[in-house]
């Protein structure tokens, strides 16, 4: 009998030598500083121009005065609470917000299941539709002004062309004319977002359904809308905190008016700050609209994610 031969392993075939003890915790060490060394400057800049700020509002919302540098307590949120200027901002705000959102996923989804199909031109028409989005709310807002005017505006001037009466648009349907405005504005941002859900649905589970039987309808009730729902979640959160958020409508093209029916929160307290110059009021409001946004985000959240649909 032959005596039984060992050979050693190749160096290829070695396995690969990996730091133990104390070299492996420092070697660990090492990487973390460097990670975190190369997060820093995200760190100053969120620390520089979102904390210190909210840290600031927050600081002066306790406070009143022309300077807000005079110690009120919580008199500022009991005035808030019954201020009816307040009421009346915080419910225009919520129609709008509310308004623009609905909008926002309806038109924007439309708009997207058309262009997703195989057209001529649809390149240009979605640079067409985007183009607003990536305009500054203050043109838009000039813009729009000058063409609902009633007396040198272009859409009284076709619409009294044709034979049609004019409309004293920002007089008569303020809040009605400053939504649609904002959804001509935002509608391109979310059926971008749509289109890229769309695209990422597999073309299988469409042929599929469709072998089974089921029609167009069927399709998008039981397959596309089900598969967008983390698309919907995210639009929704970011419609309604724009929404909550909107200033330059009501600054540029009403003014807040008439009869306070465009006032919207942010443009009120942007009153309440420089106009009547109480910025430990105008503290306490903003806090106030950032608790609200925080519920409304994570309520949404929680109700989407209830929501998903995996095939």
């Amino acid at each position: 009998m032959s005596a039984a031969t060992t050979t050693a392993p190749s160096p290829s075939e070695a396995p690969p030598l990996r730091p133990r003890g104390p070299f492996r915790r420092s070697l660990n060490r090492r990487y973390v500083i460097t990670a975190y060394l190369f997060l820093l400057p995200a760190f100053a800049f969120f620390g520089l121009m979102f904390y210190l700020p909210i840290g600031n509002v927050i600081a002066n919302s306790f406070n009143t005065g022309p300077q807000a540098d005079v110690y009120a307590g919580l008199e500022n949120y009991r005035r808030a609470l019954d201020d009816s200027a307040v009421h009346n901002s915080f419910t225009v705000t919520v129609v709008f917000g509310a308004a623009t959102t609905i909008g926002a996923i309806v038109l924007g989804l439309g708009l997207a299941m058309v262009l997703n199909q195989r057209l001529r031109g649809r390149v240009v028409f979605r640079a067409m539709l985007l183009v607003p989005y990536l305009t500054s709310v203050a043109i838009i807002g000039l813009l729009w002004r000058n063409i609902l005017d009633p007396q040198l505006g272009i859409l009284n001037r076709v619409l009294s062309d044709l034979g049609l009466p004019t409309q004293t648009w920002l007089n008569t349907h303020p809040l009605a004319t400053i939504i649609a405005v904002t959804l001509w504005m935002n509608v391109g941002y979310t059926m971008v977002l749509f289109l890229a859900g769309l695209q990422g649905i597999p073309e299988e589970f469409y042929e599929a359904a469709t072998v089974d039987g089921a029609g167009p309808w069927q399709r998008f009730w039981r397959i596309t809308l089900p598969l967008l729902t983390p698309t919907t979640l995210f639009v929704s959160v970011m419609a309604v905190i724009s929404g909550l958020q909107a200033f330059g409508q009501a600054y540029i093209i009403t003014g807040g008016g008439p009869a306070d029916r465009t006032d919207l929160y942010i443009f009120h307290v942007f009153n309440v700050a420089f106009t009547s110059r109480d910025f430990g009021y105008a503290s306490a409001l903003s806090f106030l609209l950032f608790l609200v946004i925080v519920l409304f985000t994570v309520v949404q959240l929680r109700l989407g994610r209830r929501g998903e649909v995996q095939y």
